[in-house]
């Protein structure tokens, strides 16, 4: 972070004169004061607790100056009225003094995926940086930016929302030169009136964008009426201008063509809606000057953000697809989607462990319910259920699946059933076979796929 406290002081509006103090060079920032070291700035933001009451902390690990919102007697510091305010104003100041050109990428999925593969194909060229984690919010967005380091030249900023006007602020912030919205679901419709209103948080993307400057967006008419006369905007999905074609699924990897590419590229990675993700990747990353013979040979050493969907080895030999990070219709429905068109192993059977989605609102058991027009018989050998808002879809899906192939858990705030779930998920799963686990990150099924990989556990 190349900047000094005088530097930082005026770009923030510093109510106290700062002048008194020496003017020297910043490393980095930090909100966390377990975190800072010898030449720091210390940002005391207010969450669970007050940063403020970390001040002397930091300074006792070797802080320079600190942001603060109160007077400090014995310490440099920058006085304002808002932490958060002036951290988010450094950053933007920050990114226009270093000149990098700003990729912004949201969606309900697929968001942190082709973050990770844009970066990694614009890496091929140039001093690439991305957001860390799921560093996505108001908070997480300016100290990726305050991070990177100085010689980036392409910087990749993932953008979530919980509420809008969230993407509305880190697009004004970040002024993209190229964004993107990977999809609209129903993520965190609790906060939402409707997909709707979602789909106008995510295309407030574009509110910090110049004229002129390219946007990409699927070829949903939910997004139509809020797509920017005045920006270049491109679209992707069946009959669109970027389309997939010729797509071959298998159990680790996935193989198709695009409409721009003259060879079909392959992945080492499972699901459809990765080969859409890598489709816009290669895309940008073209606009960008990366050669087609670069995007291929990126592709085939790709290493995604962990805890993302991933195969991995039951203790038994039972093939995993931990899919357990979050979830929402949209997400759990590909990922269906995936596992259906999976080839079974010779001998073994096909199971999918489902649990609640979080964060649906008053239409969630609804939304829960239309999860069976991807269950079938026909793909699925057993279906295994857990949680409290998927309750009428396991009652649905025994309806439809023949006796003994449904099970249903129950995680309510009166009773938890995940020692019995786990009990089940183990005499259900063969030595053959393929089991599915999907449900959003407070359902706990990690540990129910970390239990499955050791046998004592």
């Amino acid at each position: 972070m190349k900047l000094t406290i005088h530097e930082v002081a005026q770009v923030v509006g510093a109510k106290n004169d700062v002048t008194i103090y020496a003017d020297a060079q910043l490393k980095k920032a930090e909100f966390d004061s377990r975190l800072i070291g010898a030449g720091d700035l210390f940002v005391p933001l207010k969450g669970a607790r007050d940063g403020h009451d970390f001040i002397e902390t930091a300074f006792a690990n070797g802080a320079t100056v600190c942001l603060s919102e109160k007077e400090i007697v014995n310490h440099p510091y920058i006085l304002v009225d808002d932490v958060l305010k002036a951290f988010q104003k450094l950053a933007a100041y920050y990114l226009e003094k270093s000149g990098v050109d700003v990729f912004a990428v949201t969606g309900s999925n697929g968001k942190t995926t082709t973050k990770d593969m844009l970066a990694h194909l614009l890496s091929t060229t140039y001093k690439t940086y991305k957001t860390q984690g799921n560093y996505n919010n108001e908070i997480g967005l300016p100290y990726t930016v305050l991070h990177m380091p100085e010689e980036t030249e392409k910087l990749v900023l993932e953008m979530g929302q919980d509420h809008l006007g969230d993407i509305h602020l880190l697009s004004e912030l970040a002024h993209p030169t190229t964004a993107i919205v990977t999809l609209v679901g129903e993520a965190h419709l609790a906060f939402f009136k409707d997909r709707s209103e979602i789909a106008e948080g995510k295309m407030q993307i574009v509110d910090g964008m110049a004229p002129g400057t390219l946007l990409l967006a699927p070829v949903d008419p939910i997004v139509d009426p809020y797509l920017p006369t005045d920006k270049k905007v491109v679209r992707f999905g069946q009959g669109a201008e970027l389309e997939i074609t010729d797509l071959v699924e298998r159990k680790d990897s996935l193989t198709f063509k695009t409409n721009f590419l003259n060879q079909a590229l392959d992945l080492p990675v499972t699901g459809k809606y990765n080969a859409t993700n890598a489709m816009i990747a290669s895309f940008v990353a073209l606009q960008e000057g990366v050669s087609e013979e670069q995007i291929h040979q990126a592709f085939r050493d790709l290493e995604l953000t962990r805890n993302r969907t991933e195969w991995k080895k039951a203790a038994n030999g039972a093939d995993i697809l931990s899919d357990v990070y979050n979830a929402n219709p949209t997400a759990m429905k590909l990922i269906l989607e995936t596992f259906s068109a999976i080839s079974a192993n010779e001998g073994g059977k096909k199971i999918a462990v489902l649990a609640d989605m979080k964060e649906l609102g008053d239409q969630s058991v609804q939304l829960h319910n239309q999860m069976i027009l991807s269950l079938s018989p026909e793909f699925l050998d057993t279906v295994i259920f857990y949680g409290e808002d998927i309750a009428e879809l396991a009652q649905l899906a025994s309806q439809m699946f023949p006796i003994g192939h449904v099970y249903y858990f129950k995680k309510t705030a009166d009773e938890d059933q995940f020692e019995d779930l786990v009990k089940q998920v183990k005499e259900s799963l063969g030595v053959h076979d393929q089991i599915l686990l999907k449900g959003s990150n407070s359902m706990n099924l990690a540990k129910l796929v970390e239990s499955l990989e050791n046998e004592d556990k």
